[in-house]
């Protein structure tokens, strides 16, 4: 038993995560590429490992011809004299196994041989390490910052290094070296110099996978992410749903004085989050997602993507939010363009009364609760033709409206 070989394999094994049948492989190629180096050729040599033992046998099959002097290359040729010594059922035109001693190696061979075991460790090394971060790809890992490259950070995730990129850096964010921070894993390249991979501290996905990974409720399926808006570094909305009635999907992100998110907010260095419940009416949808803002009505487009807002006269600045924010992250949270308006200013705006879209529905049955008369807030109310303004010039003027006010 070669126990030095044995014990060096299991070290390599644990350490680098190479599997012991790559490893036998390597030997094999280089005791292979050293009777290359050695005889010239190696057409005809074998390489035998014993998994167990780690006892290798290097030998040359070699034609069996009648007399040493009809040989014309020992390399593949053994007079009948010589193979029935080694093997004395021998016979001319047959097949004899000659063992070759390694130790006979020149120096040249056996650095050549050497070289080509480091080589293919270095290979299934970096072919490791990317299968180990290629499964983390779109998932959120802790890493070490090291140092600044320029306006780039690399950041240290274990066994590889990341590139942080200036574009996927929130702005005002600053890092020490030595410090912890989360990632978002964006995209693994294989490379001849190792993994290249590039994360991401701005990407939505952050979010979303901090949350599943902070509560529990979202591990198991019960509450479910349906969208994530992000202003990276300000704000995040979130809409999220529960299979499960008397789960309060909210409440199950918020946690127990708001213990889960506040931890997240933590991570993103106060980015403030919304936690918002989804709705499958898009009028409760919108409403939901433009909060804290009051709504006095919703009338959406299901078939356009569009929706008209009516506000208080006090709650537009709010609905609007700083530099149009709430309303903008509204947009891209409910996939609708929204615009809004003040109860003053949707007076005189088509589209913006009831009264806009009774004539529609004049021809149903006055008892059907979905057009009777009066609207709910937040209600929706579909298939009519909107003007296709956007919410962020019309927002503005609104909000410099209610400033005034």
């Amino acid at each position: 038993m070669n126990k030095e070989l044995l014990e060096a394999l299991d070290i390599l094994e644990k350490e680098k995560d190479i599997s012991r049948e790559t490893l036998f492989e390597a030997i094999e190629n280089s005791l292979l590429t050293a009777c290359k180096n050695h005889y010239g050729k190696a057409d005809n040599m074998k390489v035998e490992i014993d998994r167990e033992t780690c006892d290798f046998l290097v030998y040359a099959e070699k034609e069996v011809v009648p007399a040493a002097e009809d040989v014309e290359d020992k390399v593949l040729q053994i007079s009948l004299e010589d193979a029935q010594a080694v093997d004395p059922d021998a016979e001319v035109g047959g097949i004899v196994r000659v063992e070759i001693k390694s130790r006979e190696f020149g120096r040249i061979a056996t650095q050549n041989a050497k070289n080509v075991i480091l080589q293919k460790i270095r290979e299934e090394e970096r072919s490791a390490i990317y299968n180990q971060y290629y499964e983390k790809e779109r998932d959120v890992v802790t890493g070490i910052v090291q140092r600044y490259l320029g306006r780039n950070i690399s950041i240290n995730l274990g066994k590889a290094d990341a590139i942080l990129n200036e574009s996927e850096q929130v702005r005002g964010e600053n890092f020490r070296p030595t410090e912890h921070i989360k990632v978002y894993i964006l995209e693994v390249k294989n490379t001849p110099k190792g993994p290249r991979i590039l994360v991401s501290r701005t990407h939505p996905e952050l979010v979303k996978r901090l949350f599943e990974a902070e509560v529990a409720e979202i591990q198991d399926g019960t509450v479910e992410i349906k969208g994530i808006a992000r202003e990276a570094g300000s704000r995040t909305k979130m809409s999220v749903w529960s299979s499960n009635p008397n789960v309060d999907p909210v409440g199950a992100c918020v946690g127990l004085n708001g213990q889960r998110v506040n931890s997240i907010v933590d991570e993103l260095r106060g980015e403030k989050i919304d936690i918002i419940p989804w709705d499958e009416n898009p009028g409760n949808l919108i409403q939901n997602a433009l909060a804290p803002a009051k709504i006095v009505a919703v009338f959406a487009d299901p078939d356009e993507k569009t929706a008209k807002v009516v506000v208080p006269d006090y709650q537009l600045s709010l609905a609007i939010g700083k530099e149009g924010q709430n309303a903008r992250l509204a947009a891209r949270l409910t996939g609708y363009k929204i615009d809004i308006k003040s109860e003053t200013q949707a007076k005189d705006a088509p589209g913006f009364r009831y009264e806009d879209y009774v004539s529609e529905y004049d021809d149903y049955d006055e008892d059907e609760e979905a057009y009777d008369g009066e609207y709910e807030d937040g209600e929706s109310y579909g298939d009519g033709e909107y003007q296709e303004e956007g919410y962020e010039e019309e927002a503005l003027e609104a909000s410099e409206t209610g400033a005034d006010e």
